[in-house]
This record gives structure tokens, sequence and C-alpha cells, in this order.
């Protein structure tokens, strides 16, 4: 068993700009990483011993009351290798459905929104990214109409190639982006699609 003094985590914060050392005595200190942080670890070739624990008895405290999973065609949100994502300059569920469906159904993508999206009733919360939504890291994530608030930032931050549809050059999340295209996505997304098939 491995055993220290002192540890000293770095944690970052406020959107994942500000990094914290955290000092702590205290031994019982839980550690957890970003499942998307990391490239997948070869299937094979590890050595570690593998333990059988025996389960504990239930306390009575709690108990389950059901689960309720959303049916989609599509690749669950954390688990995508693209993911097609909407903001509030979508202006309404219609729009929303009408120019987002079709591009990621040409390229195979999964569906996502920002918060602003989310709060305005377009799509459903399950599909928000950000730092209280999903935290997402595809091979290509598309923003489409968002303006990059430091919480969607926060979110979607981790993805290989970012790719931003925005009219507003100015917006936060053109400084993150590898590929922008200044124009106005109820425009572009359209023709993108249109040259997808």
């Amino acid at each position: 068993m491995f055993r220290m003094k002192i540890l000293v985590p770095v944690k970052r914060v406020v959107g994942y700009n500000v990094k914290v050392q955290v000092k702590t005595d205290h031994m019982g200190v839980d550690i957890t990483v970003r499942g998307t942080g990391f490239d997948a670890a070869p299937a094979s070739g590890g050595s570690a011993a593998v333990e059988t624990v025996a389960a504990v008895a239930d306390s009575g405290q709690s108990r389950f009351v059901g689960a309720e999973l959303a049916k989609s065609d599509r690749p669950e949100l954390t688990a995508a290798k693209i993911i097609v994502s909407g903001g509030r300059a979508l202006g309404s569920t219609e729009n929303f459905t009408e120019v987002m469906t079709p591009l990621a159904n040409k390229l195979g993508a999964t569906i996502s929104a920002s918060r602003a999206a989310v709060d305005a009733g377009y799509v459903p919360n399950d599909l928000q990214v950000d730092q209280t939504g999903k935290i997402v890291a595809p091979q290509l994530y598309i923003a489409c109409g968002i303006s990059g608030a430091i919480q969607h930032l926060a979110g979607m931050k981790d993805s290989k190639v970012i790719v931003v549809i925005n009219k507003d050059p100015e917006t936060p999340i053109f400084s993150v982006a590898d590929y922008g295209l200044e124009a106005d996505l109820l425009e572009a997304v359209p023709q993108l699609s249109a040259l997808a098939g």
C-alpha cells in the first residue's frame, strides 16, 4: 500500500482557468480525474492484481427508487467522437432541430447545447455541455452560435479539434477554436450540411 505524509494535489477552479494547490494532512483524500483527460490505455499488458472484495450489508439509510434512461440513436454525449453543439443564437426549438439535426445526421454526430439554449427550452438538459452539465472531449466539436462562457469552455476545452461558427468575431469561444467561421449560423450550418452530404 502506498502511503505519503502530505498530499498536495493541484486543483483547477474557476472554469479550469486557475490552478490551486490544496494541502492536507488528512489521509482520507479522494482524487478524481476526468475520464476524458487521457487517451485510453491499451487493453492488454497490465500487471495489476485483481482482488475480490466482499459486499457490505445494506445499512438501510438509502434505497434504490428507479432509473430512467433517455433513448437515442446517437452516441452517448460523453463518449461521442463528433459533437455538434448549438447555442441561444438558434432562437427557438424549431430552429435548433431544423438547423442542427441535418448536420449531426450527415456527420454521425451527437447533438449538444449550451446552458443558454437549455435554459431557453430548446433542448432537454441532458444535452447541456458545461461545468454543471456534461464534460466532453470528442475528436471534433462544432460550436454553432455559442458565445463561449467560461462554464461552457470548461465543459468542452479538451476537445481535440474545435470549430466555431458565430457572427460575432469578439465572442470568447473563438479564443479556443482551431477553426472559426464568422457567419450567421442559420445560413452557414445548412450550407455545411449540404457540403457534408
